[in-house]
């Protein structure tokens, strides 16, 4: 979950408008301008579609492609790897308080940001040189769906949009199986730190037919004890890993002393979450809840 300084004026490609600004003195949108309202009440106005496109999210990056926009994105983050197209699209470097030099070289006419408060100074900068930034939630899935619809508009590829919007929301909201095996998701170990209910990984619990036994939790995350883990008792431990393909290597705190007071760690009833599939929400989500499906039928053997 890590994830970059000359400036290069862009000329008047396109106008931003902000929605705590007033409406006194502006000019009307040109013929064949697009608006959106982004995820932080901003009003953003472009002349056109966008034809140069920088993702600073591996989830807005797989969504670009998704939307058959994949040829007008000209930057992304180091850690934007799907779909394997995007390896092909320079890097501006890391996603959270990136470099605006990297970002603006590149030339774009629409940058999308990942909501953070790290990411606030860059917003500013960027609307400081008059280039518009998308700020986006895409913790879960439903926000996913809202940014397809943004980014799709912005892009030219609104029925694409709405298109994959309507089909997360069929998924969010289809009839859920029965809730058989408790899970907890530990995704660092010092302090240890689990899953809440504002995130991804929750809601795929929930459509594999698990329980988070963080749900309650209304964060993404969370630091938690050792002893509170174990009080919850999870029947499986999920551990998010980087590797796609290859052997997994066992996280080193599974063979602490400390960590044996956890029953499923004893018991050794363990799934590793390979690759960006379970990384972050989007038009894979039914595939990554099948596969959690089955990862969890295989722990609890």
């Amino acid at each position: 979950m890590r994830r970059w300084a000359h400036r290069t004026h862009l000329a008047g490609l396109l106008v931003f408008a902000a929605s705590a600004c007033g409406t006194e003195g502006k000019r009307p949108a040109p013929a064949g301008a697009v608006t959106v309202t982004d995820d932080l009440g901003r009003v953003v106005t472009l002349a056109t579609p966008a034809h140069r496109i920088v993702s600073l999210s591996p989830a807005a990056t797989e969504l670009v492609f998704a939307l058959g926009a994949g040829a007008r994105l000209v930057g992304r983050t180091t850690w934007c790897d799907y779909p394997p197209a995007a390896l092909a699209v320079p890097s501006v470097g890391d996603g959270l308080s990136p470099n605006i030099e990297a970002v603006v070289a590149r030339r774009p006419d629409l940058v999308l940001v990942y909501r953070s408060p790290l990411d606030q100074a860059a917003t500013a900068q960027l609307a400081g040189l008059g280039i518009p930034a998308v700020v986006l939630e895409q913790d879960r899935l439903e926000q996913v769906g809202r940014a397809a619809r943004v980014v799709g508009v912005l892009a030219g590829r609104e029925r694409a949009g709405d298109s994959l919007a309507a089909a997360l929301a069929a998924l969010v909201a289809r009839p859920l199986p029965p809730a058989r095996v408790r899970v907890a998701f530990v995704v660092w170990d010092t302090p240890p730190v689990v899953i809440g209910g504002g995130s991804y990984l929750d809601q795929l619990a929930t459509l594999a037919g698990a329980t988070n036994v963080f749900h309650d939790v209304g964060a993404a995350s969370a630091s938690v004890g050792l002893e509170t883990i174990a009080t919850r008792d999870p029947d499986v431990i999920a551990v998010p890993r980087d590797t796609a393909r290859g052997e997994v290597i066992p996280p080193a705190f599974i063979r602490r002393p400390e960590w044996q007071a956890i029953r499923a760690i004893r018991a050794r009833r363990l799934v590793y979450l390979r690759g960006s599939i379970f990384s972050w929400p989007g038009p894979r989500a039914e595939q990554a809840a099948d596969q959690l499906r089955q990862l969890l039928a295989e722990a609890g053997r």
